[in-house]
């Protein structure tokens, strides 16, 4: 038997491009779990925006993949060896960074055990319950500060952790405005997730329409660049920027920097950004919370699906250019059913 992965091949300057990364195929019996590993069947990978700061070689929170590296990637996947003195046994579901493969083998601390909650389905911890709902749970809590009666803004309000940070607001009893690419898209997060108004930001009335809304407390900015900007000349006195990411400017080979900053001296407002890595004790906590939000239908998520590990070079471009609503995940096999 044989399986699939996928390696850095090179890193663009841009764009990610069809060279950027190659598929190998290798024996599976290379792949044996030793004392306190695992060897996982991976089902679910997720893609995200981070995914592009990922293969930059730079200093940052994590270090970069290397070239010849499996793509790094969170994941669920299914125990289908366990090692001597592994805590996990075989048809365990767990969660881990498994990366861009379709098996891995994984020491038992960096595969995490998943007790699906009544009314929750697995998937939901690439979701809701995963890194995207808790980097909006924890940014708003800490970063905005919101509270009842505040104007907020989302940007990138569709994807998947702007349409949690737009749900959360509204939890909190904030007005929310959301930011998206497309009018389809504003609909749905007005009809379906309940905001107060949208704005597409490819609107040619957009600048115009955004200004009378009026100025605001928080901003959860998903995007950066000219929209960070432009939401900078509208801030109430104190108001609160969340920079959780800025996927207009991942692919540009030189980001553009802010000119309306000096709004945050004159309204004494604060800007500043977050890693959801540095939350990781207080993640039981807010997935319990939110676990009981989605099964009582007050948090609703939504997912984009590609099927087939080689269409995931092929769809991670999709978060920059809007092509996706919602979360957006592959899935690489189906759940096993005995094991190897």
């Amino acid at each position: 038997m044989h399986y699939k992965r996928i390696v850095l091949n090179s890193r663009p300057e841009g764009d990610i491009e069809p060279t950027t990364f190659r598929t190998e195929t290798l024996p599976l019996n290379n792949l044996k779990p030793g004392a306190g590993e695992v060897l996982v069947q991976v089902t679910w990978l997720s893609l995200d925006p981070a995914m592009r700061g990922y293969i930059r070689d730079v200093r940052s929170y994590l270090p970069p993949v290397q070239i010849g590296e499996t793509m790094r990637a969170q994941g669920l996947g299914v125990v289908v060896q366990a090692g001597s003195k592994s805590v996990h046994s075989v048809g365990q579901l767990v969660s881990g960074a498994f990366g861009w493969t379709e098996f891995a083998v994984m020491k038992d601390r960096h595969a995490e055990k998943i007790t699906v909650p009544k009314g929750v389905q697995p998937l939901d911890f690439l979701n809701i319950l995963g890194s995207s709902g808790l980097t909006a749970y924890f940014g708003l809590r800490d970063i905005c500060q919101l509270k009842p009666g505040d104007k907020m803004v989302v940007s990138g309000a569709a994807g998947s952790v702007g349409s949690v940070a737009c749900q959360l607001g509204k939890r909190a009893g904030a007005t929310v405005y959301a930011i998206a690419g497309s009018q389809e898209k504003c609909e749905w997060l007005v009809k379906e997730l309940g905001v107060d108004k949208a704005f597409n930001y490819k609107s040619p009335t957009f600048r115009k329409d955004f200004k009378e809304a009026g100025y605001i407390d928080a901003y959860f900015d998903n995007v950066g660049g000219d929209i960070l900007d432009m939401v900078l000349t509208r801030l109430n006195k104190g108001a609160r920027i969340a920079l959780c990411g800025a996927i207009s400017q991942y692919n540009a080979t030189k980001p553009k920097g802010l000119q309306n900053y000096l709004t945050l001296i004159s309204q004494r407002a604060k800007i500043q950004g977050f890693i959801i890595l540095d939350y990781t004790t207080e993640f039981p906590a807010a997935i319990e919370e939110m676990g009981r939000a989605i099964a009582d239908g007050s948090l609703k998520g939504k997912f984009h699906i590609v099927h087939g590990l080689e269409q995931a070079p092929v769809a991670l471009p999709m978060l920059f250019t809007g092509g996706n609503t919602g979360k957006l995940v592959v899935k690489v096999s189906e759940e096993p059913r005995t094991k190897l």
